[in-house]
């Protein structure tokens, strides 16, 4: 009996081991939003670190979050460092390519709760008078990322972060465009 079970959970091992395995190996999280701002305002929100406090969603879960700031106050080789609690964790971001008012590209590498190294890109298409901002998180799963994404999805973990973290743009860059304008009129 007991050889039996043994043999019954060797096979279900085996079987979850091989899921896992077929699983992708890349993954990609994208969400965009409309703003009523021109290009280069909303791209000076995300290419100057030092302006993420007003809109990123993780800023609000630690409010006691250890922050620094290493190299040019923007653009290209910009760092920004944060060691926080167990929701925003420890990390470290790094402008990589900065085209303005068209691409950002971020090298995301998390310290805690896990190690990863992923890449973030905000993207800026000009409409009309507004400005379509698309965020995207690109990354490799390795086998024991891919069985923790058997249980939690990444696509529900961190989309609805990016969503809260666009709105929060959107408010900073519509306010402070509507301003601008408003100074311009007088």
């Amino acid at each position: 009996m007991v050889m039996k079970i043994l043999i019954g959970v060797a096979i279900l091992i085996v079987i979850f081991v091989i899921i896992v395995a077929m699983r992708p190996s890349e993954f990609a999280i994208t969400r965009s939003a409309t703003m009523a701002a021109p290009p280069p305002v909303v791209f000076a929100q995300v290419n100057d670190f030092h302006k993420w406090a007003a809109w990123s969603p993780w800023e609000h879960k630690d409010p006691a979050m250890k922050r620094t700031f290493d190299g040019p106050p923007a653009g290209i080789g910009s760092v920004y460092r944060w060691a926080g609690n167990k929701e925003v964790g420890e990390g470290g971001m790094t402008i990589t390519e900065s085209r303005p008012s068209d691409l950002i590209r971020i090298r995301l590498e998390f310290l805690k709760p896990f190690a990863a190294t992923n890449t973030t890109e905000f993207t800026f298409k000009p409409q009309g008078d507004k400005t379509n901002v698309t965020w995207t998180m690109t990354g490799h799963s390795n086998f024991m990322h891919k069985a923790v994404c058997m249980f939690m999805d990444m696509e529900k973990m961190v989309g609805p972060d990016f969503e809260k973290g666009l709105a929060g743009m959107k408010s900073v860059v519509e306010s402070r465009n509507a301003t601008a304008q408003a100074v311009a009129a007088n």
